[in-house]
C-alpha cells in the first residue's frame, strides 16, 4: 500500500474551524498572502526607507498598554469529574499554559498520541504547563487501563456520556489542543495513525515540543553559530531511473526543499525560487533539489508543469529516510540552505510571503558568493534573522546572552501576553511593524538587534543610540522597577559582542553551559557595604509591617529545620537565618538561642543590610532596598530564588506572585515613589484573563 504523508492528518474542531482548519501536510505556523498583495508586502531595500526619521530610544511605558484584541478563539467552558473522583472545570486552567488531550482509548491513533504526551509530560514542571486528558468514550475503566498502559500521570476527565465532546463540537477521536494562560486556543494537532509514518510517536512529540516551546530532541539547524553538516543521502529520482546524492553537489550551494505538491505555501516558495535564482550568476548560483513527501510521480509532475514550476529535479522519500535524517516531520515546506562545503547555513520552516522572500534572497546571494542585498523592512522591524545574514559573528555572540532567551522567560512564567511585561522581551513593541501578541510575530521575539540598535540598525536608524555608549537604551527596560542593582559598566560585558567574541571557540556543550550559568540568579543582588542589624531595629519605624511579618513562616524559619533535626547544619542555616556569615548577620557555627533576632528570615534577608538605614541622620532613600515598587518576577523572584530554588522549593518561580501576595506586609509606598510624580509612577499589574469571560459565555462564542 502507498505510504501516506508524514504530516499528521489535521481536522478542525467544529467550534474552532475558522482558526484551525489547515491544509493537510502544510506547516501550521505561516500565513498566506494573495498573489496581488505579495509584491507590495515584501521588505524594501534600506535606501528606500532611509529617509524616514529615526527615533531615539524611549523609556519604557509608565503603565501597562491596553490589552490587544485577540484573533484566536477562546476555549469554551466545560467541566466534569476526573478518574480519581475530583471535580474539574476548564476555568481552573486560568493563568497557566495547558495542553488538552482528547482521546478515544479504543482507536489506534490514540496510542502514539498518548506516548508522545507522556514524554512531554515529564517536562511540565520545569516549563510550567498543565496537561489534562479527556477520555471521550468507553467509560472510566477503559480510560484508567489506557492511562496505566501509557504512563499518563495527569488528571483525566471521564466523558463517557459525550457531553464535553458534544459541547466542543468534537468530531475526531484524538485531538491535542493548546491553551494559553488567558484561555485562548493557540494550537491544535490531529492524530497520526501507526501506519502513516515509521515513528508516529516522534511526529506528535516533535509537534508538541514546537508548540509548547520545549527543547527540541534533535533540531537540525545552525546552533550557537555552528553550521551542522547536511546529512548525506542517495534518493531515487521521481518517476525516473537513477538516484541523486548529496555528494554530487559538493562544491556548489544547494537549496533542498521538502514539499507537498498540493501545498499552497510550498508553491509560493517554489515560485520565489524560480524567479529569484536566475538573477544570480550562473556559475555560482545555488542549485535546487526537491523532495516530494507525497503523491504519485505523474500527479506531482503534472501539477508542477501546469503551474510552471517544473524547473528543478525531484527525488522521492518513500522510506522516510531523508525526512528522518533532516527532522522534517512537522510540516512543509521545509527548506535547507546548504553551503558549498555541505553545511546547513540556514533553515526555513513554513513560508511567510510577508518576510521569507527577502530573507531567502539575502541568503541565496551570500551562498553564491555575492554581497547580500540589504532587504530590510521598509516600515517595520526586520528581526534578527535578517541581520544575521551579514552579521553572523555578532549573531553568534548574541545567542550566548540572556537577551536571546528573553521571550522564553515570559512563556515559562505565563506572561507572554501581559502587556506590562511583553515590551521589554521583544522587538518593536507598540511600534509600527513591531511585535504583536495577536497575530503572533515570532521573528520579533527576544531582545534582538533592533532593540538596542534601532529599527533596521544604523542603516535605517543612525541616530537611535550612541554608538559608544548604549546606557540610554539599556535603562529603558533596566530601570529600578525591573532590574535591581543594574550597573551599566558591569552588565555590558554580558551582552557586548566584543566581550563575548572570545566564547565563539567554545564547543556547543560549553556554550550551553555558559548560558545556563548566566541564567542563574545573581548572588550579589542585595547591597553588601552596610552591616546587618537584625529585624528588631526595623520595628520602631515599621511596627505594622513587623507585626504582619512576625505571623508568617519566615519569622519561624528555624521551626522547619528543627522538625528535620537540621537546625545546626550550616548549609541549611544559610537560608533559614538572616545574613548567615556576613558582617552583623547570623554567625557561622552560631547558636540560635544566642542570636534569636537573626535566627529567622528577617527583614534584611529581603531588603538588604540596614546598618546605614538606621543611623540617626541617614537618608531614607537609597540606604535600604524597597520592594513595594519592584516587579515580582523580575526582581523579587531573583531575591527569593536564591533559597526558593528548584532543589528546595520546586515550582516556586512559577507561583511567585501568589506566594508574595500571601505574605505581603508593606503598608507605605516606597520612599522613591513618594518623591515621584503620579504620572511617572508605575502601578502594579492588574489584569483579568479572557478565559473567565470566555467561559462565562462559552455557549455563544464559536
Amino acid at each position: 500500500m502507498p505510504i501516506r504523508p508524514a504530516s499528521p492528518r489535521v481536522f478542525p474542531l467544529l467550534l474552532l474551524a475558522s482558526a484551525l482548519a489547515l491544509a493537510p501536510g502544510c506547516s501550521e505556523q505561516q500565513t498566506s498572502t494573495p498573489a496581488a498583495e505579495r509584491a507590495s508586502a515584501e521588505p524594501a531595500a534600506a535606501q528606500r526607507a532611509a529617509s524616514e526619521p529615526a527615533v531615539a530610544a524611549q523609556p519604557a511605558q509608565s503603565k501597562p498598554a491596553a490589552q490587544p484584541a485577540r484573533r484566536e478563539p477562546p476555549l469554551p467552558a466545560f467541566d466534569g469529574v476526573t478518574l480519581d473522583g475530583k471535580p474539574f472545570a476548564a476555568a481552573d486552567l486560568l493563568g497557566r499554559r495547558a495542553l488538552l488531550f482528547f482521546f478515544n482509548p479504543g482507536v489506534a491513533e490514540a496510542a502514539p498520541a498518548a506516548e508522545a504526551v507522556a514524554r512531554v509530560a515529564k517536562l511540565r514542571g520545569d516549563h510550567n504547563f498543565e496537561i489534562v486528558g479527556v477520555a471521550l468514550v468507553g467509560g472510566a475503566a477503559k480510560a484508567r487501563a489506557f492511562a496505566e498502559q501509557h504512563g499518563l500521570d495527569f488528571p483525566i476527565v471521564d466523558d463517557a456520556t459525550g457531553s464535553i465532546g458534544g459541547r466542543l463540537g468534537l468530531r475526531v477521536p484524538v485531538a491535542l489542543v493548546g491553551v494559553d494562560p488567558e484561555g485562548y486556543v493557540v494550537f491544535y494537532h490531529g492524530s497520526v495513525s501507526p501506519g502513516d509514518v515509521p515513528d508516529p510517536v516522534a511526529v506528535v512529540e516533535t509537534q508538541l515540543r514546537e508548540s509548547l516551546r520545549l527543547p527540541a530532541t534533535d533540531a537540525l539547524a545552525p546552533a550557537f553559530g555552528e553550521r551542522p553538516n547536511a546529512p548525506a543521502f542517495s534518493a531515487a529520482k521521481l518517476g525516473e531511473d537513477g538516484t541523486i546524492e548529496l555528494a554530487s553537489y559538493r562544491g556548489k550551494p544547494l537549496v533542498l526543499i521538502f514539499f507537498l505538491y498540493t501545498c499552497p505555501h510550498c508553491h509560493h516558495a517554489l515560485e520565489f525560487l524560480r524567479d529569484a535564482l536566475p538573477k544570480l550568476p550562473e556559475a555560482s548560483r545555488p542549485q535546487v533539489l526537491g523532495v516530494s513527501v507525497n503523491g504519485s510521480a505523474a500527479a506531482v509532475k503534472e501539477k508542477l508543469q501546469a503551474d510552471d514550476l517544473d524547473f528543478f529535479p525531484i527525488v522521492t522519500d518513500a522510506d522516510f529516510s531523508m525526512r528522518t535524517a533532516y527532522g522534517v516531520i512537522a510540516g512543509v515546506p521545509d527548506i535547507f540552505l546548504i553551503d558549498a562545503q555541505g553545511k546547513i547555513a540556514s533553515r526555513v520552516q513554513g513560508w511567510r510571503d510577508d518576510r521569507d522572500p527577502a530573507l531567502v534572497r539575502m541568503w541565496l546571494a551570500k551562498l553564491a558568493g555575492q554581497e547580500p542585498p540589504m532587504l530590510l523592512h521598509a516600515t517595520g522591524y526586520s528581526g534578527n534573522e535578517a541581520c544575521a545574514v551579514c552579521h553572523e559573528k555578532e549573531n553568534e555572540t548574541w545567542l550566548l546572552t540572556q537577551h536571546a532567551g528573553a521571550f522564553d522567560t515570559l512563556v515559562k512564567h505565563a506572561a507572554s501576553t501581559r502587556t506590562d511585561c511583553v515590551g521589554c522581551h521583544v522587538v518593536g513593541w507598540e511600534k509600527t511593524g513591531g511585535y504583536t501578541v495577536s497575530p503572533p510575530t515570532p521573528h520579533l521575539e527576544d531582545v534582538g538587534c533592533e532593540t538596542c540598535h534601532g529599527r533596521g540598525g544604523p542603516h535605517l536608524s543612525p541616530d537611535y543610540a550612541n554608538k559608544t555608549d548604549y546606557e540610554a537604551v539599556c535603562v529603558t527596560c533596566h530601570d529600578q522597577k525591573h532590574s535591581l542593582g543594574f550597573e551599566y559598566a558591569s552588565f555590558l560585558p554580558k551582552v557586548s559582542h566584543a566581550a563575548n567574541a572570545g566564547f565563539a571557540a567554545l564547543s556547543p556543550e560549553e556554550k550551553a553551559k555558559l548560558i545556563a550559568e548566566r541564567s542563574k540568579p545573581r548572588s550579589n543582588l542585595l547591597p553588601t557595604a552596610a552591616a546587618y542589624v537584625g529585624s528588631q531595629a526595623c520595628q520602631s519605624c515599621h511596627a505594622q509591617e513587623f507585626e504582619t511579618w512576625s505571623k508568617h513562616p519566615h519569622a519561624k524559619a528555624l521551626d522547619s529545620l528543627a522538625a528535620k533535626d537540621a537546625a545546626n547544619k550550616n548549609e541549611c542555616l544559610a537560608c533559614h537565618t538572616t545574613a548567615f556569615g556576613r558582617p552583623g548577620g547570623f554567625p557561622k557555627d552560631g547558636k540560635p538561642a544566642e542570636h534569636a533576632d537573626l535566627a529567622r528570615v528577617g527583614c534584611e534577608s529581603c531588603h538588604g543590610p540596614g546598618g546605614d538605614h538606621v543611623k540617626p541622620d541617614a537618608a531614607r532613600v537609597g540606604t535600604i532596598v524597597s520592594l513595594t515598587d519592584k516587579c515580582d518576577s523580575c526582581v523579587i523572584l531573583q531575591i527569593c530564588g536564591s533559597c526558593h530554588d528548584q532543589a528546595n522549593d520546586p515550582g516556586f518561580e512559577f507561583e511567585v506572585e501568589k506566594k508574595i501576595e500571601a505574605q505581603k506586609h508593606g503598608t507605605k509606598p516606597p520612599a522613591a515613589m513618594q518623591q515621584t510624580p503620579d504620572s511617572a509612577a508605575i502601578p502594579s499589574a492588574t489584569w483579568v484573563g479572557s478565559l473567565e469571560r470566555a467561559f462565562a459565555h462559552g455557549d455563544d462564542r464559536g
